[in-house]
């Protein structure tokens, strides 16, 4: 199998659930020479705890009757969890009744296989599996790709303006449960248009990047930055007192005027005006709402305003 991130070719990893000593060890003989990585128990408690773990089996051989679970439960606790990755389960069964079988697939195994059981028909199944796994995975790939181009600036990386204003959103409502402060950072690159008319697009999408990339040292790890608009970002800082934003807003400012870009034909130095605006002191009977919330986005816009006024280059602060 390829690890679709990476091109490298990794072993299949089998559980083999088999309370039957001659069978487990038949099945792992022939597994191990057939280059799948092999898993073990004998009981179906143990095999439903590898199947729900972070890094379950892609397929897993139960035996139909076994310890404190049977192979039939395993599947049905598995299903009913929907667990991701998917894990293609086979029955292993001495029934071979059609109402067994049928049974066995209601329950949520993929496919089963009756003993004493045949090498190649045993071989042929696992290939099945096997697609099945691969084409699971490559989906849950292709999902989290398209999430990331749905919520990321494809530019710079970080938060689209859909995606930090969602998480604008979340937070204020987290502080209207908790009634904790909150605070977010309007951050406007001082003279973006005459970068781009004098050094071209591509100079101003750097400076683009490596500005986005200073804001996220300096956040704190639960503190989240996004795009807001051309050179627009807008930061949102759950918890955070209008003097800790303010502070904040100027370590930013001296980091991005500080640094230098290092193009290939020239360097640039950038300067940021930013407006902090925070929500703060209320009481039990407060509940702010969407209007507030604006409003809010609107006071960061004003302190945005007045650091423009004053020179750039600077922050100004406002609160709620």
């Amino acid at each position: 199998m390829v690890n679709i991130y990476s091109g490298e070719i990794i072993k299949l990893k089998i559980l083999i659930s088999e309370d039957d000593d001659v069978s487990r060890r038949m099945l792992e003989s022939i597994l191990a020479k057939w280059k799948y990585e092999v898993m073990i128990t004998d009981n179906g408690v143990d095999a439903l705890a590898a199947l729900l773990s972070d890094n379950p089996p892609g397929i897993a051989i139960l035996d139909w009757m076994m310890p404190a679970l049977t192979g039939v439960e395993v599947c049905k606790e598995v299903r009913k969890r929907g667990k991701e990755p998917y894990s293609y389960l086979i029955l292993l069964t001495s029934k071979g009744r059609k109402e067994d079988i049928v049974y066995g697939i209601e329950a949520g195994a993929d496919d089963y296989i009756t003993k004493p059981f045949n090498m190649q028909e045993l071989k042929v199944r696992l290939r099945a599996g096997r697609r099945i796994v691969e084409l699971s995975e490559q989906l849950i790939a292709s999902r989290e790709v398209m999430h990331i181009a749905a919520t990321h600036d494809s530019l710079t990386g970080i938060w689209n303006r859909a995606a930090i204003f969602d998480t604008f959103k979340k937070e204020f409502s987290r502080a209207n449960r908790e009634k904790k402060p909150i605070s977010i950072i309007l951050a406007d690159l001082d003279y973006f248009k005459k970068i781009n008319d004098q050094y071209g697009h591509p100079a101003g999408d750097e400076v683009l990047r490596q500005t986005s990339w200073l804001m996220k040292e300096v956040l704190r790890q639960y503190d989240t930055c996004g795009r807001y608009g051309g050179e627009e970002f807008l930061i949102v800082l759950p918890g955070c007192n209008s003097e800790t934003a303010l502070g904040i807003a100027q370590r930013l400012c001296n980091l991005i005027e500080s640094h230098v870009i290092d193009l290939s034909e020239f360097q640039l130095k950038v300067t940021c005006s930013m407006g902090a605006a925070t929500l703060a002191n209320f009481d039990e009977t407060d509940k702010i709402d969407s209007k507030d919330m604006n409003m809010l986005l609107k006071i960061a816009d004003v302190a945005l305003y007045q650091a423009k006024n004053d020179g750039r280059n600077c922050v100004r602060s406002l609160f709620l």
